[in-house]
C-alpha cells in the first residue's frame, strides 16, 4: 500500500485510527518494525488489533511529516511484536507454510517463506518470527510453549 493511499490521526484516547483512501477505519493501529532487523530504512507494518496487516510503509521517510511523527512517536513509546501463546497448526514442513497461531492479541494466520526467518535472539530462547508480509512475531521463550508447539517450532530450528 501506498503511503498516499490511507490518513493516520489519534482518537480521543490516544490511539492510532487509520483511514484507508476507500473510507475503511481502523482503530487502534500499531506499527511494527519491518525486515531486516536494525536496518536504517526498514518498512514498517501497520497492524490492526486483529493482528492483520492494513498498511505497508516501505520508507517512513517517504511519508508526509504528520503522518511519520506519529508513526515516530508510537515507535519510540513501544516496540510491539505479536507475542505468540500457542502454534494450533502448520500447513507443511517446508517452506513457505502457513501458520495458525493464537497471540496475546487473538488468533491469526501468517506464511513464513523461509526457514531463515525464524531468528534466534539472544542465549535465552527467544525467538523472532518474520512473516512473509514482513510482521514480526515475538516467542519470548519456545521452550516455555505447551509441548505441541514445541514440535511444531521445533521441526523449523
Amino acid at each position: 500500500m501506498q503511503p498516499a493511499a490511507f490518513n493516520l490521526e489519534r482518537d480521543g484516547f490516544g490511539r492510532l485510527v487509520l483511514t484507508t483512501a476507500e473510507g475503511h477505519r481502523h482503530e487502534g493501529v500499531t506499527p511494527v518494525r519491518a525486515f531486516p532487523l536494525g536496518a536504517p530504512d526498514e518498512g514498517v507494518s501497520m497492524i490492526s488489533a486483529e493482528v492483520r496487516e492494513v498498511a505497508w510503509i516501505e520508507r517512513l521517510a517517504d511519508l508526509p511529516a504528520p503522518l511519520r511523527a506519529l508513526v515516530d512517536d508510537e515507535l519510540a513509546q513501544r516496540e510491539f511484536a505479536p507475542q505468540i501463546q500457542r502454534i494450533r497448526a502448520v500447513s507443511t514442513f517446508s517452506t513457505p507454510s502457513l501458520w495458525d497461531v493464537d497471540t496475546d492479541r487473538g488468533p491469526t494466520r501468517f506464511e513464513l517463506k523461509g526457514e531463515e526467518d525464524i531468528r534466534r535472539v539472544g542465549t535465552d530462547g527467544r525467538l523472532m518470527i518474520a512473516s512473509g508480509h514482513g510482521i514480526f512475531f515475538n516467542v519470548p521463550n519456545w521452550r516455555s510453549l505447551d509441548r505441541g508447539s514445541r514440535r511444531l517450532l521445533e521441526r523449523f530450528l
